[in-house]
C-alpha cells in the first residue's frame, strides 16, 4: 500500500495552432499547470503532468492507455482543466478507483457542433457514484468563463456534487485569461 500523496495533472485540449505543444514533450508545461507542479513538488507531494496524445484532436483510449502509466491510489489528487476534467471524470466512472481529491479547473463537457472527436470525447454518462469513492472534489470556474463552460460545470456539480469556487477575471483558466501562472487558490485547496 502507497500512503504518499501524489498528484496527476491533465491538460486542456488546445487548438492544433497552439506553438507549445510538441508532440515529443512528455510533460506539459503551459499556463498555471508548471506553477502548481512545483510548488506541488516543493511540498513534498510527487506530481506529473503528461503531455497527453494530440490534445487538439482527444481520443478517449488514447489518453486512457498514456494515463495509466502512472500510479493512481487512495492518496491520488486529480486535478484536470478543461476536456483534462472530462477525461478524468469518465475514466474514474468507468475505473471505479478510490483517491484523495478531484478538482475540476473550467470543467467542459460540451463540443462544437462541427467536431465529432470531440463529441465521441465528451458524450459519456456522469457516473454519479464516483462522489462515493473520492474523499473531496472541488470545482474552479470564473465570473467570465464562457456560456458552454458555465453549463458544464452544472453538469458536473449535478452528478458529483462537490464544492464550487469561482474566481473573478480568471476566463478559461488559461494564460492569456489569467494574465499570470501563478494559481495560489489552487494551491491552497491542495495543501
Amino acid at each position: 500500500m502507497n500512503n504518499k500523496t501524489n498528484c496527476i495533472i491533465i491538460h486542456g485540449c488546445p487548438s492544433n495552432k497552439e506553438e507549445a505543444i510538441d508532440p515529443n514533450r512528455r510533460t506539459y508545461d503551459k499556463h498555471w499547470i508548471p506553477y502548481i507542479k512545483k510548488n506541488l513538488i516543493l511540498k513534498g507531494i510527487d506530481t506529473e503532468t503528461p503531455m497527453m496524445p494530440t490534445p487538439w484532436d482527444p481520443d478517449y483510449d488514447a489518453y486512457k492507455k498514456e494515463f495509466e502509466k502512472y500510479l493512481v491510489t487512495e492518496n491520488t489528487i486529480l486535478i484536470g482543466h478543461s476536456c483534462g476534467c472530462a477525461f478524468l471524470v469518465r475514466w474514474l466512472g468507468e475505473s471505479k478507483k478510490i483517491i484523495k481529491e478531484l478538482i475540476l479547473v473550467a470543467p467542459w463537457k460540451i463540443s462544437k457542433e462541427d467536431d465529432l472527436n470531440k463529441e465521441k470525447f465528451y458524450t459519456f454518462p456522469i457516473d454519479e457514484t464516483i462522489k462515493s469513492r473520492v474523499g473531496e472534489i472541488i470545482m474552479f470556474t470564473s465570473d467570465n468563463e464562457a456560456k458552454d463552460g458555465k453549463k458544464s460545470l452544472e453538469m458536473y456539480r449535478d452528478a458529483l456534487g462537490g464544492k464550487i469556487i469561482e474566481l473573478k477575471g480568471r476566463g478559461h483558466y488559461i494564460l492569456k485569461h489569467m494574465v499570470t501562472e501563478e494559481f495560489s487558490e489552487l494551491l491552497d485547496e491542495i495543501v
